[in-house]
């Protein structure tokens, strides 16, 4: 959260000295050109390659309220399917362990998938929504200026300082009602049922209760097997994948981890394919964040933010699934 708030005056100063629309042009002039897209969609998208889900649209803030649908889910699916830079060094530790040499063999995977995912999410969310209006011209966006450079960074401050508030109880509310949903199906409904006792047998205890994890990790396993990873650790890397999806990509990687280090996720090319399923921050919660967070910086488009939510979950994940099916067929 507080690299929300610094990353927001920064940006905020860049636009006072003219330097960030400067950059938007010159992508709205190549992609335009090139792939018939907007400057601000394709900035946010190559910026996810390097900050978070938050941070990217902060490039692109006086640009958001006259975005069109397909842009602003654009910008929503960028944030999903890529991982800011800040994290990358603690999912190579969890990865990689002590060993320098697997560190390094899983930052270069977890580099690749980064980089690759930005371009995916891009088609995943022209897949799913077609742009059919006309973007509007980034040269005809007024952008407020401040009366100094001192002024642009409180200005910025208090934008960051908003949108941090947003997204901390966004992600707090959305956790909260994950754990109630699994709460639920375990405790009312496993228990009553004897589904707990069920799939803790039918999954030889790798799911000990009936909760959202079990359900996607039982259901998403022949995906996995579809993609490229053996049968026998398909089951393990549907189960990774709906943790990702349920929770986070923070609690899914360690998990790979430690199934890695007690021999449940043996196979070589299992462990590279799921470094590419796992990486984005397509889950539940990021819906939260993205509608606190973007919203904040342009309030008008709430509603859209809340619309979009789910396409822009299910685009962040298809790029991850499209680059780990390209490197299945490489592999």
């Amino acid at each position: 959260l507080p690299t929300i708030v610094f990353f927001s005056a920064i940006t905020s100063l860049l636009f006072h000295f003219g330097i960030l629309q400067r950059v938007v042009w010159v992508f709205a002039w190549f992609m335009k050109r090139t792939l018939k897209l907007s400057g601000a969609e394709s900035l946010s998208a190559a910026a996810n390659v390097f900050v978070g889900q938050t941070e990217a649209p902060l490039l692109v803030k006086p640009y958001i309220a006259g975005m069109t649908r397909s842009e602003l889910l654009c910008l929503m699916s960028g944030g999903m399917s890529t991982i800011a830079g800040a994290v990358l060094a603690a999912y190579i530790n969890y990865l990689g362990g002590t060993d320098e040499a697997r560190q390094i063999f899983f930052a270069r995977h977890l580099l690749a998938a980064s980089v690759m995912s930005a371009p995916a999410a891009i088609i995943a969310a022209k897949i799913l929504m077609p742009e059919t209006e006309k973007f509007v011209d980034t040269a005809d966006v007024k952008i407020e200026k401040q009366g100094n450079w001192l002024e642009a960074i409180a200005h910025g401050t208090g934008d960051g300082l908003k949108m941090a508030v947003n997204v901390g109880v966004m992600l707090l509310v959305f956790t909260a009602m994950i754990a109630l949903t699994n709460a639920l199906l375990s405790g009312a409904i496993g228990e009553w049922t004897g589904l707990n006792a069920w799939i803790a047998s039918a999954t030889d205890g790798r799911f000990t209760e009936f909760n959202l994890q079990a359900i996607f990790g039982i259901t998403l396993a022949p995906l996995t097997w579809l993609m490229g990873v053996p049968w026998a650790d398909a089951a393990a890397v549907g189960q990774l994948l709906g943790e990702k999806t349920v929770l986070n990509e923070f609690y899914a990687y360690v998990s790979m981890g430690n199934l890695m280090e007690g021999g449940q996720l043996g196979s070589e090319k299992a462990q590279i394919l799921s470094t590419y399923i796992l990486c984005g921050f397509a889950n539940f919660a990021s819906i939260g964040i993205q509608i606190g967070g973007i919203g904040a910086l342009a309030p008008e488009r709430r509603k859209d933010l809340s619309k979009l939510g789910l396409r822009a979950l299910l685009a962040g994940t298809a790029a991850s699934l499209f680059t780990a099916i390209l490197v299945g067929i490489l592999y």
